[in-house]
């Protein structure tokens, strides 16, 4: 789990009021895992993992902060089609680095539209491979990685040290219920639909290596029958397009990132 994410809507807590306003008149154990909570991680990680093809868009918003301790807020977008095992197009939208990631079941492609730069590597058989294989070689994250490790021995869930059923809450105009995990260096919520689609509709990270606490918060819009083809997944390089390598690739974001406010980088991972 990256520590890495953000802030929830004044809505969503102004409509969550009434649960909490009850619950407060008995506080629950905050040192306990609650079976149930862990439970709920389980039921979607093998909801997610049965889906053999879907589209989902996040938006998301990340805290920056600065050396003097000043928050900016920065924002992106991400829209992601998969179909199981082994193909995948992601496109994050941001400011400052929009990019688009394609993969094919046999080559993986990362396309930086601004700079006109793009990298082709060999791919390995399935998303999750993909996943680390691009951690292990280039220290590249892909982005929405999680809705792929859910529930399994990857997603580290043994790692918990604090889990609770905050109770029931609305996303989107979606009844969700709200829960509440710590783990070293992070608090995080999560809000899945209810029902029988237990689908992730919301999540805020809170780092707690930092002392201001920074949030990442991500929100998800979910299609379980996307349009696609095959050329949905195959990369086109289109006319100025550079192919550069994976290391000049990681260079060039790097100086990116530097050039940010308080120089760290916060993607959608």
């Amino acid at each position: 789990m990256h520590h890495r994410r953000i802030v929830s809507a004044a809505l969503a807590a102004s409509i969550a009021l009434p649960f909490a306003t009850a619950r407060s008149q008995a506080p629950k154990d905050t040192t306990a895992v609650e079976p149930d909570a862990i439970a709920a991680l389980t039921k979607m990680g093998d909801y997610l993992r049965s889906l053999k093809a879907f589209q989902v868009q996040a938006t998301v918003t990340t805290e920056d902060v600065l050396d003097d301790g000043q928050k900016v807020q920065t924002a992106s977008t991400g829209n992601l089609i998969a179909a199981r095992p082994n193909r995948l197009r992601l496109e994050v939208t941001d400011p400052t680095r929009p990019r688009y990631f394609y993969y094919d079941g046999k080559q993986f492609t990362l396309w930086a539209p601004r700079p006109k730069f793009y990298a082709t590597v060999p791919a390995p058989a399935t998303i999750g491979e993909l996943a680390d294989d691009l951690e292990e070689r280039y220290d590249i994250d892909l982005p929405f990685v999680d809705l792929f490790r859910w529930g399994t021995a990857e997603s580290n869930i043994a790692s918990i040290t604090r889990a609770m059923d905050v109770g029931p809450s609305v996303v989107d105009g979606i009844t969700c219920e709200q829960y509440a995990f710590r783990q070293d260096g992070a608090d995080w919520q999560l809000w899945i639909q209810q029902g029988e689609f237990p689908l992730p509709k919301k999540m805020v990270i809170t780092t707690l290596t930092d002392d201001a606490r920074p949030q990442h918060s991500s929100v998800y819009t979910w299609n379980l029958a996307p349009s696609f083809n095959d050329q949905t997944f195959a990369f086109v390089a289109p006319a100025g397009a550079h192919k550069i390598t994976f290391a000049q690739a990681k260079a060039m974001r790097d100086s990116v990132d530097k050039r940010k406010p308080g120089g760290h980088d916060h993607e959608n991972r």
